[in-house]
Order: structure tokens, then C-alpha cells, then sequence
């Protein structure tokens, strides 16, 4: 069965995690958009035709993937390929103490004021905090919202700070009622 799953939202809204948790009970392969949309890795992009040229590849290769992440935009040819889309929303307080809590993870002190990242993330946050305000100019709700409005794939929307467990749980019931794994 060919099945791909599109699971997006606002950066530190939980993509990645919940595509990995999925990708752990389900036959699926996990494929993750920063994968194809950078070089390296939050420093240098991709073209755009080389990223697509990339997860074509990859999407046609798996029958059963799940793909994190955002192509709104770049990807809007992959469309046709998803089965599902998942889309995920938090409160912005709780998913931009998430983005801080990570950058602290991944650099330490390089992101503390005196640091070397320190301006490279303070960028990074103040872009995330657009997403529940901005305009379609940037990653933001409205862009995702017109995204969604125009897929002709069932969509399932998880809005609130839930666990992992029920993450997993709400998506698992749906794809049980549904018959869509």
C-alpha cells in the first residue's frame, strides 16, 4: 500500500518528534524536511530544485513515509503525493520555551549572551515568534491555513500542548477510523 503521511506546523511544535514516535509503530519511513531544505544545516540552503529533486526521490522510493516539516512554498509539487496531512499547533509561549530549551541543548553556552551563536539564535527565535502574526511573507499560520485549504487529502488538525503518548494515541485512532495506514 502506498501511503504518505505530511506532518507540519510551526517550528518547535513537535513535527519531528511525532514523525519519529510514528515512524516507531508504524511500517513507515521518517523523512524530515531540514534534511533536503539545507546543506548545512541551518547555514547554508539548497536550491530549490535541488531539494525537490532529493525528496522526489526519496518519496517515490518509500511506499510508506512520513515527512516532517514545512513545504509550503518550495514543495508545493509533493501534493499529490500525501495521503494524509497532519497539522500541529501549541501556544506560541509554550512552543518558543521549547525552541530555547533546544538551542541550549544543541550549543550550549555558544548561545548564551556572550556566546558565538548568540546573535545566529536570537535571529532564529525572533523568526519563530512570527508564525502565529505574520503574513504569508514568511513561515506563519496564514501561509500554512492557505496551504490546507487547498489539498484535496483528509487533514487532521492537533491543536494544544499535548504529550508525545497523546500525539501518538490521537493519530493511531484516526488511522484505525479512518483505514488510512
Amino acid at each position: 500500500m502506498n501511503s504518505k503521511i505530511h506532518i507540519m506546523g510551526a517550528a518547535g511544535s513537535g513535527t519531528t518528534t511525532l514523525g519519529n514516535s510514528l515512524a516507531n509503530v508504524l511500517p513507515y519511513t521518517h523523512l524530515d524536511t531540514d534534511d533536503y531544505f539545507w546543506k548545512t544545516k541551518f547555514t547554508e540552503q539548497r536550491s530549490t530544485l535541488e531539494r525537490q529533486k532529493m525528496l522526489k526521490e526519496d518519496l517515490s522510493r518509500d511506499d510508506q513515509c512520513i515527512l516532517t516539516g514545512a513545504v509550503a512554498g518550495w514543495g508545493n509539487c509533493f501534493v499529490p503525493y500525501f495521503n494524509l496531512v497532519i497539522f500541529l499547533w501549541i501556544p506560541s509561549e509554550v512552543r518558543l520555551a521549547r525552541l530555547q530549551e533546544r538551542e541550549i541543548e544543541r550549543y550550549g553556552n555558544a548561545v548564551s549572551p556572550s556566546g558565538s551563536r548568540y546573535e545566529e539564535s536570537q535571529v532564529f527565535l525572533k523568526w519563530a515568534s512570527l508564525y502565529d502574526h505574520a503574513g504569508m511573507e514568511v513561515r506563519s499560520k496564514v501561509l500554512h491555513e492557505q496551504w490546507m485549504a487547498e489539498l484535496s487529502c483528509p487533514l487532521l488538525r492537533i491543536k494544544g500542548d499535548y504529550s508525545i503518548e497523546e500525539r501518538v494515541a490521537k493519530v493511531m485512532n484516526y488511522l484505525n477510523r479512518n483505514n488510512s495506514s
